[in-house]
């Protein structure tokens, strides 16, 4: 078997297994009617609902021909709205089903269903297409081996019957053979969810596969357009690296004169105090609310005078700033009648170098 053909085979049994398990808490969530349905003739069924213990069913059982004619014109508009979204199980009497008893080596129990499966023909007058069969739960036998008991009818039997279950709006259908005598359990020949509620009238196992296949397929092309963009992007980016280095090369003798007239001129600025860099480092420095109404700088010394709410505090920030040094006051503190602050005399060392922490 082709590595496709598993992944299908395994996904498909997978969401198999969720639509069920989603189905049974649709049923117990939304309470579908249960409906059995009894062969009285060929072509004559029964059809009973399956009322709580202890209670009467709500509508009396009624009986249809599905030969030649519109079962749902023999119904009443009471049992046509039961039947919409109901679960139907349909039972098989013995008579209208072959029952074959098998028995298989214990070792075979792993792969029973796909040994049947390429037997049919043998087991049956049917082939595979054609029949509806299904198994009992494997016994222990003598001689370490299992047995079964094989069920099966032909499709063309149910037909009608599967017709007149979508035609109605019935969401699944579950068909049981009786074994036989005794107190054997029905066996399960056929079940379809024909109509879910939770998926818009579709079989809901069908949806749940083509909207894995579909993400899939989304996140497959997502990876190939990112590993293809990301192919892209990444010779850019070395092309890009490639034209920096060239242009590094090409511009390093300019580079290194420039250099050197950089180093001319930070030595000078270390040198000579700038007032401009003194400005804009002071209103940098001094708090909102403060005002400089005189300024003086003499070589390295800085004198200032203005209006502020707090004088000591300016000693404080002048310190912090790495372009002035031992601030003090040069006259005292006052503070005159109608201003709205304290006058201030501050002066400070100016420092050589002025970097970017101001």
């Amino acid at each position: 078997m082709k590595l496709t053909e598993t992944i299908e085979h395994g996904l498909t049994a997978w969401t198999a297994s969720v639509a069920v398990a989603v189905e049974a808490a649709a049923d117990r969530q939304l309470r579908r009617p249960h409906v059995t349905i009894r062969y009285g003739a060929p072509d004559q069924v029964v059809l009973t609902v399956q009322a709580p213990a202890k209670s009467k069913p709500a509508v009396p059982p009624a009986v249809i021909s599905l030969a030649g004619q519109d079962a749902r014109a023999q119904l009443s508009a009471e049992w046509l709205r039961l039947l919409r979204g109901c679960a139907m199980e349909v039972h098989l009497a013995a008579a209208t089903v072959l029952v074959r008893p098998l028995d298989f080596p214990r070792q075979a129990e792993p792969f029973l269903d796909g040994m049947i499966r390429t037997q049919i023909g043998r087991f049956t007058p049917w082939t595979l297409d054609q029949v509806l069969y299904g198994v009992s739960a494997p016994q222990a036998a003598a001689g370490d081996r299992i047995s079964l008991t094989l069920a099966a009818t032909p499709r063309s039997r149910l037909q009608p019957l599967r017709a007149f279950a979508d035609a109605v709006g019935a969401a699944k259908v579950v068909v049981l053979a009786e074994a036989g005598a005794g107190d054997a359990a029905p066996i399960q020949v056929f079940k379809s969810s024909l109509r879910s509620s939770l998926a818009g009238g579709r079989d809901l196992g069908r949806v749940l596969k083509l909207g894995w296949i579909s993400v899939a397929a989304t996140i497959a092309v997502l990876l190939v357009a990112t590993t293809l963009v990301g192919g892209y992007l990444d010779r850019e980016i070395e092309d890009a690296q490639g034209e920096v280095t060239r242009l590094r090369a090409a511009l390093r003798p300019a580079i290194g004169a420039a250099m050197a007239a950089d180093g001319l001129l930070a030595k000078r600025k270390q040198t000579s105090p700038a007032s401009v860099i003194v400005l804009d480092t002071l209103s940098k420095v001094l708090p909102d609310g403060t005002y400089v109404t005189e300024l003086h700088i003499e070589n390295d010394r800085l004198q200032i005078s203005g209006l502020t709410q707090d004088a000591p505090a300016l000693i404080r920030l002048i310190e912090q700033s790495p372009q002035f040094s031992r601030a003090t006051f040069y006259a005292p503190t006052t503070r005159t009648a109608g201003e709205a602050g304290e006058r201030f005399h501050i002066e400070a060392r100016i420092n050589a170098y002025f970097g970017d922490k101001a």
